[in-house]
């Protein structure tokens, strides 16, 4: 099998890659001699390219790579059971090069996964967050242009940046964004704690998005109000697109309730149609708990996730694994929040260009992060 993909590696794999590919394996993940190491693909030309050069530089220090690829999903797919049962030889080391998405876990979101006082929707939720045993990084949609210029990267300067936006986002009960393209946002942060994605996967519990480079925060459920414009780049059920015309989301108590615009904010409003429709359709045939449908189908208009962009080499390119990376923006996402108390079938992320957010601490004391899309204290 190594000398296969030996062979199939000299086709497709430049130089520029197989260095962000050992970067990768060697630096975030810090890959060990005979770890397990369980890649996850498609049968496409871009996804297949890096999963390729991935087992290749896991296979030559030593480890024990295994490599599945799967028919493309999307926002409402479920993975294949082979590859849902890859997860129970419990890999140390997860990685998904998925054109789109992994995949949703039948087994699990018909009966979750239990593990402590927690439930988990996902068997790989459960081994990350749960039991903690497997480190993971995910690339939904990436490409090898995306891949061999966003990845090698200073990760000592990004840990920095990261750390400290996170410090300030765990001290705040507070956030207010606004931007010049009319967002006008607020939301609370009590009993919140942000999650960085700085590129350090090195230990079990530890997991991202190669490439790296955000701090993020879910906000306190039903708080969000104001506007959020979108002005950069959106997700959608199964494509990210840049936006021509703004995307205008009004809030109350934590939701939308009224999106206008043109074709995208049209296209927008379809997914998160269609992922209502799909949560009620999926209690009904068994797939959703009982009495757990209209939860999920009441949260795909959720403010989910407030995402602070920190990679000095990611542009937006309508590529929302790159774009939400970005200097000199935030995002939003609409839908599943990653505290895991707002469950939804989608998580849409959204960018809103040259934003300016403060932050307010307890004791009443306000600190600004960033002022019209520049970092108050860049550390460079």
């Amino acid at each position: 099998m190594i000398r296969v993909m030996h062979e199939f590696t000299k086709i497709t794999t430049s130089l520029a890659l197989y260095e962000a590919a050992r970067i990768a394996i060697e630096c975030s993940l810090n890959v060990k001699k005979n770890e397990q190491v369980l890649i996850i693909s498609n049968p496409e030309a871009e996804v297949a390219s890096i999963a390729a050069a991935l087992y290749e530089a896991a296979a030559r220090i030593g480890a024990q790579p295994v490599l599945i690829f799967q028919q493309k999903k999307d926002q409402f797919s479920f993975a294949e059971p082979a590859v849902i049962a890859a997860f129970y030889a419990k890999p140390e080391v997860v990685i998904s090069l998925s054109a789109d998405k992994l995949g949703k876990d039948k087994i699990g979101i018909a009966k979750p996964y239990s593990y402590g006082n927690c439930t988990y929707d996902h068997i790989f939720h459960r081994l990350m967050y749960g039991e903690k045993i497997t480190r993971a990084f995910w690339s939904p949609g990436v490409t090898v242009d995306s891949f061999c210029r966003t990845v090698p990267i200073d990760y000592l300067m990004l840990q920095k940046r990261c750390a400290r936006i996170k410090a300030l986002l765990d001290q705040a009960v507070e956030i207010h964004i606004t931007a010049p393209g009319g967002t006008d946002f607020r939301c609370s942060l009590k009993n919140r704690l942000a999650k960085t994605d700085d590129g350090d996967f090195s230990s079990g519990g530890k997991g991202g998005n190669l490439p790296a480079g955000e701090t993020f925060i879910s906000p306190e459920n039903g708080s969000a109000s104001g506007v959020i414009v979108f002005d950069g780049s959106i997700s959608l059920s199964s494509s990210d697109l840049v936006i021509r015309k703004p995307i205008v989301c009004t809030l109350e108590q934590g939701f939308v309730t009224a999106l206008t615009g043109a074709e995208e904010a049209a296209a927008l409003l379809h997914t998160i149609t269609e992922a209502e429709e799909k949560a009620r359709l999926f209690e009904r045939e068994g797939k959703i708990s009982e009495g757990l449908g209209e939860q999920y189908a009441r949260n795909a208009r959720n403010i989910g996730e407030i995402g602070i962009g920190l990679n000095p080499s990611a542009t937006i390119t309508g590529n929302m694994l790159e774009d939400e990376k970005a200097f000199h923006t935030c995002h939003f996402a609409l839908g599943h929040n990653y505290d895991d108390d707002a469950p939804a079938l989608i998580h849409l992320d959204g960018l809103v260009k040259d934003p300016t957010i403060i932050v307010r601490a307890k004791d009443g004391i306000e600190t600004v992060i960033e002022q019209d899309g520049e970092l108050e204290h860049p550390m460079q």
